[in-house]
């Protein structure tokens, strides 16, 4: 149901349960000559982008409002209003009356904000401040001058009620991916604020920690905590949240009450760019991969875009990679200096760490779903098979050749988790054409349309790292495209992307295997795994790689 927040004639009342009142609210990032957002001397030489576009919004006390939409269209720039982020640290044009928790933010400073709003941002990452858990944890409080005493209940208090007592003392960067969003919710609520703001808190989850993180959700609720998330995945939460919020260019378009919204159907839903609220049929279809090798037509007319699966002929085609008894992970060794002195310099950094690996064959022209817990080594397997670490044990084939690490990186492509360590150099056209004949024309025009299949044509001479996170993702996949090696790796390449991107990813991956690369997919993205992976494999607790096998006719989907 379409329907505008609130007439302008009511702006500045406020009844007693209204924690946020927008109104009229617009904002424009400053941009310099290089397309940054948040530069502080910048250059007004381009005209700015409206980032929200004359927006009303109101959420009343206790409860969950989802922001919702396609990547882009404001979510994000309004959590940045809520927790003051905005003005007080993205600059830009300000216009429009905007109150929080009792803060008029036009004169409330930043620091205000801290005991009032506490914030989830989508990588845990960037919001730590201290090496270990209970030093996170007790930060914020030490920050507002608590006593000693204070402080330790306090440390004590958070970590029961959310379980994550045996976090306490642990090193941060050792904790998985969900472990550390837990970290993150909990570090934002240490001062028991009233409004919670997260930003895509599930782009790097599985399910176990989508479902811990639903849990946390639950119990702030229960508390009375006001809760607005904004985010591409939506069914983890669907029956938390009290209402939608779509965004569009900016712009609040749609509200829906979580029983309207509940009910558009999946065909709606996608036509808005929307993730699916039903995940079960995409699950199913998961299981299904991951379990045994069905014929095409099998559970496709369940979800008629879920598209056919391509086989290959095991008995005409020789596997691009194979292992051997593998077993991946890192250690710890004693240096030259003497075993003293290799454990001081290891002290506080992460413990040893291995996984045996079943014999894998991947094949070209396949796209290979990765899948399994946070935590459970596929990161690390993935670095291994493109030459980045070395395998603990066991050997690695190329070809049917055993394969030192230094050639299975000349054969191999990975597109990291955190794409912020691939990108080098000043301009988005750069960064693709990297180790590339830059002024061979012909390559100038197929990375021109490689960008533009991608939606970056448009940002070809802006600095990658101006651009959003999905954005930045579809650059790292512009490089993998245009690298022309064998083995494309992908961690994660759709965290963070919505409906549109996702598909978009998939068709490119598609792309790829059909020009007989081997693609190897690492997701926890039930929806991208159902509909472009060709098999799955899945690496669990238990240190084993469940595959499929042949169909009985000569051909194999995987192993």
């Amino acid at each position: 149901m379409s329907a505008q927040l609130a007439d302008k004639s009511t702006a500045g009342s406020r009844t007693h349960d209204e924690l946020v009142l927008l109104r009229d609210c617009v904002f424009a990032y400053r941009q310099d000559a290089q397309g940054y957002g948040d530069a502080d001397n910048a250059v007004h030489d381009q005209a700015a982008p409206l980032a929200l576009n004359h927006d009303n919004l109101t959420v009343h006390s206790g409860e969950i409002v989802m922001l919702c939409g396609q990547s882009g269209c404001g979510k994000t720039t309004a959590t940045r209003l809520l927790n003051g982020l905005i003005p007080g640290f993205y600059h830009g044009a300000l216009s429009g009356s905007r109150t929080v928790c009792g803060l008029d933010g036009d004169t409330a400073d930043i620091s205000e904000y801290v005991p009032l709003v506490g914030s989830v941002f989508q990588n845990p990452k960037t919001q730590y401040f201290n090496a270990d858990v209970t030093a996170e944890l007790a930060f914020a409080c030490e920050n507002m001058g608590w006593q000693s005493a204070r402080i330790r209940d306090r440390v004590a208090e958070v970590a029961h009620r959310f379980g994550i007592e045996p976090l306490l003392g642990r090193r941060v960067f050792t904790l998985s991916g969900g472990q550390q969003q837990r970290l993150a919710v909990a570090a934002a609520t240490m001062l028991s604020p009233q409004l919670m703001v997260m930003d895509e808190p599930t782009s790097n989850l599985d399910a176990v920690a989508m479902r811990e993180l639903h849990d946390m959700v639950a119990q702030l609720k229960a508390a009375g905590v006001t809760i607005v998330i904004a985010e591409h995945r939506l069914a983890w939460c669907a029956d938390l949240v009290d209402r939608y919020v779509l965004f569009a260019d900016g712009a609040i378009v749609a509200e829906y009450t979580a029983s309207e919204f509940r009910a558009l159907s999946d065909e709606r839903l996608r036509e808005l760019g929307l993730r699916a609220l039903d995940l079960e049929p995409y699950r199913q279809r998961v299981a299904e991969l991951a379990a045994t090798a069905h014929d095409d037509t099998a559970e496709s007319d369940r979800h008629s875009d879920i598209p056919k699966r391509s086989k290959i002929n095991a008995q005409s085609q020789i596997p691009l990679i194979e292992t051997h008894h593998l077993t991946v992970g890192y250690g710890r060794k004693h240096g030259q200096f003497g075993s003293w002195f290799s454990k001081r310099m290891q002290r506080g950094q992460r413990s040893a760490f291995s996984r045996t690996i079943p014999d894998l064959r991947l094949f070209p022209g396949q796209i290979v779903g990765l899948m399994g817990r946070n935590g459970a080594g596929k990161s690390t397997l993935v670095r291994t098979l493109c030459g980045l670490q070395k395998p603990l044990a066991g050997r690695i084939l190329l070809h049917t050749e055993p394969a030192r690490p230094s050639a299975l990186t000349r054969a191999g492509f990975l597109v990291m988790q955190d794409v912020n360590y691939q990108l080098f150099s000043d301009s988005v056209r750069e960064e693709v054409l990297l180790g590339l004949d830059s002024a061979d024309e012909a390559t100038r025009e197929q990375a021109d349309e490689v960008l533009r299949d991608l939606d970056l044509l448009q940002f070809a001479d802006r600095h990658p790292m101006s651009l959003s996170g999905g954005q930045k993702q579809r650059l790292a996949i512009a490089s993998a495209l245009m690298s022309g090696k064998e083995l494309i790796i992908l961690d994660e390449p759709t965290s963070g992307l919505d409906r549109r991107h996702m598909m978009q990813v998939g068709a490119l991956l598609r792309t790829l295997a059909d020009s007989g690369k081997a693609v190897l997919v690492v997701t926890h993205d039930d929806e991208l795994a159902a509909l472009w992976c060709d098999s799955i494999v899945t690496l669990d607790d238990a240190c084993s790689l469940r595959a499929l096998d042949s169909d009985g006719d000569g051909q194999r989907w995987i192993v």
